[in-house]
């Protein structure tokens, strides 16, 4: 891969971290009007009638029945799965516990894609996601509102694990699936999917909906959702996965907290204590560290072939 789709490919995922970071912000204002699944449904809809309008114009993807069925999956576990068993979860668990939870999306990243994709994982990236683990952990002690109580059902951690199983075999398929279709019509499958995987539970909620006490912010944080924790910040993690490998993309994740952290400090107000910034710092370092392997190769390849190109 040249140098220069190398830095295309980290900014795309530098995007998507921010968006998903900034999501649970936004989140957390549309709940304000919005049930939960009623939401997850209406950013899913919108996305996928944007992407309809598209398909109009452009055609119909040519995907095989077999790809379908993947394209099934992919939007079966995200948003799907994913977003169930996190939102059950999280009435079963502590938020902190979730937190280091979710962090160990990367680790089971790793052993799927070594299994299912023949991805093998250097030394210096292993080291990295441990990092990343370390932060993640120093970013949730930090928080002043964390408590050393943290225990909780068994129910609620093993839903929040379905969570990072759903996600990890999300990014393991779309990363098979992205090396034979772009990340635009990978994307918008999985956004029309996954609005009708949700749309039983917008009609169960339809009826207790009051449309009259939607809020002027909660429709802009929705539209936030839609444009860019949705269409956007998929459309680029795609874009990554179908450039480097599912291990290196899935590091990532781990700095979506680092970003809500930011975002709620400077948007909502909240607390960020130095110990939760050092945490943060940590986790960057950590998704540097990982993807630094591939960096320099890409450096040799490129300074490799301008000497080719010399010669």
């Amino acid at each position: 891969m040249k140098q220069y789709d190398y830095f295309r490919t980290y900014l795309a995922l530098t995007a998507a971290m921010v968006f998903w970071g900034l999501s649970f912000v936004a989140t957390k204002v549309a709940l304000e009007s919005f049930s939960p699944f009623t939401l997850i449904f209406a950013r899913f809809a919108l996305a996928s009638c944007l992407f309809l309008a598209l398909m109009a114009h452009r055609g119909l993807p040519s995907f095989t029945r077999k790809d379908h069925t993947k394209m099934f999956f992919i939007a079966l576990f995200e948003p799907g799965l994913y977003f169930i068993f996190e939102t059950i979860g999280l009435q079963y668990t502590t938020a902190p516990k979730a937190a280091l939870i979710i962090a160990t999306i990367p680790v089971l990243v790793v052993v799927f894609a070594a299994f299912f994709l023949g991805e093998h994982t250097s030394l210096p990236s292993l080291f990295g996601i441990g990092l990343s683990l370390a932060g993640i952990a120093v970013l949730v002690v930090g928080d002043p509102q964390f408590s050393w109580n943290l225990g909780g059902p068994m129910l609620g951690d093993i839903l929040i694990f379905g969570a990072v199983g759903s996600a990890a075999i999300y990014i393991v398929i779309a990363r098979d699936l992205g090396r034979n279709h772009s990340p635009l019509e990978i994307t918008s499958l999985q956004a029309i999917y996954g609005a009708i995987f949700y749309t039983p539970a917008f009609l169960w909620e339809l009826p207790g909906i009051e449309w009259s006490a939607m809020s002027g912010r909660s429709v802009e944080a929705l539209l936030y959702l839609t444009i860019f924790a949705t269409i956007g910040a998929f459309l680029c993690y795609n874009y990554a996965l179908s450039r480097i490998p599912a291990s290196r993309a899935a590091v990532f994740i781990n700095g979506i907290p680092v970003v809500t952290a930011l975002g709620a400090w400077i948007l909502l107000g909240e607390s960020l204590t130095v110990v939760q910034a050092a945490g943060g710092v940590l986790v960057l370092c950590a998704v540097f560290l990982t993807n630094l392997p591939g960096w320099w190769a890409a450096r040799r390849n490129w300074a490799n072939l301008s000497t080719d190109t010399e010669a």
